[in-house]
């Protein structure tokens, strides 16, 4: 049995604890949390044996396999540092990575310095409409695949799934190159980061296929991405219910069945599945790895934008161009 120890008692952090509730390898022993409110609701609903208000103490006290951070983004280098250095087996974090290039190779570092397993939850890698989409796409439903497609309202939170999503579906090949282009306007702060107005991203992939996410004020009806293929598209449509998936192939629309899922919460899924990796000693399906290929995507666009041309990969700057050109005041929130 796997103990767990989850930093951040909110509704990422319980939905964290949902998947280790489920998982019949797993179980939460202690939780960590600055403030008492959320640390007493999370103990009460998840009948969590130890409480802190600093998760240090937390990590020198509980002999812990697993550590769930889910804190803003702005925190997680610190605190997902420390927990590599715990004597832990893994680390379960909330995406994004981090604020800065640089910061997000740190804590992969640290982890790899420590022999640490660690995950960032795109959890829509366990979606059924994202599963499904996939599998249509592999069985060649709609011919060769040459495009991937999203919008969604920024690169950075939201951003970091789709891009994600985008390496889901190419087997999680690499990426080349990026060009982009973002807007200051309209920038906001997400969980203290900040997100730009609007902004594109192009994308080529080394086996020949493309990306291309769209942000802001984007009319792709929503929380969109497609795959497009030389005979057909797949779209599919997250929230939406009423057609969360749909392919058009062969000259017409349809819906296909979606009822083969093991789970329908997809981050218990994820905690499902890295319980199972460290036990197969595999890597897992949202590991490190695969997060920083997207997170690079993100960055990469913001230095396109700042260079005014093609970026090169891997991406050879440290900083987060967005937060450098606010700061002196290349690009403007106004």
């Amino acid at each position: 049995m796997l103990k767990a120890g989850v930093i951040g008692c909110g509704g990422r952090g319980r939905s964290h604890a949902r998947g280790y509730d489920y998982c019949k390898d797993t179980t939460i022993v202690a939780c960590a949390d600055p403030f008492d409110e959320s640390r007493s609701a999370f103990v009460g609903q998840f009948d969590v044996s130890n409480a802190y208000a600093d998760y240090h103490e937390m990590l020198e006290k509980e002999s812990l396999d697993i550590v769930s951070v889910c804190t803003w983004t702005g925190m997680h280098r610190e605190m997902l540092e420390a927990a590599a250095s715990s004597g832990i087996k893994a680390i379960h974090s909330e995406k994004p990575m981090a604020m800065t290039w640089g910061d997000a190779k740190a804590i992969m570092q640290a982890c790899d310095d420590n022999g640490i397993v660690i995950t960032f939850c795109h959890q829509r890698r366990f979606g059924a409409q994202f599963v499904k989409a996939k599998e249509i796409a592999g069985f060649g439903a709609i011919g060769e695949v040459y495009r991937f497609e999203g919008s969604c309202p920024n690169l950075f939170d939201w951003g970091t799934h789709w891009f994600d999503m985008f390496f889901f579906y190419n087997d999680d090949g690499p990426a080349e190159w990026v060009i982009g282009q973002i807007d200051g306007k309209g920038t906001k702060d997400v969980f203290a980061a900040p997100c730009e107005g609007s902004g594109l991203s192009w994308i080529r992939y080394a086996n020949g296929r493309e990306g291309l996410l769209a942000t802001g004020g984007v009319g792709l009806d929503g929380l969109i991405n497609r795959i497009v293929g030389t005979e057909g598209v797949i779209e599919v449509r997250p929230g939406r219910n009423d057609v969360p998936l749909q392919v058009f192939s062969k000259g017409e629309w349809s819906e296909p069945d979606l009822a083969e899922v093991e789970h329908d919460d997809a981050t218990v899924m994820s905690v499902v599945d890295l319980a199972a990796a460290l036990d197969e000693g595999r890597e897992p399906e949202l590991s490190g790895r695969k997060a920083l290929q997207a997170t690079e995507l993100i960055f990469a666009t913001y230095e396109s934008s700042r260079r005014r041309g093609k970026v090169e990969l891997p991406l050879d700057v440290d900083d987060s161009a967005l937060i450098s050109m606010l700061e002196s005041g290349d690009i403007s929130r106004e």
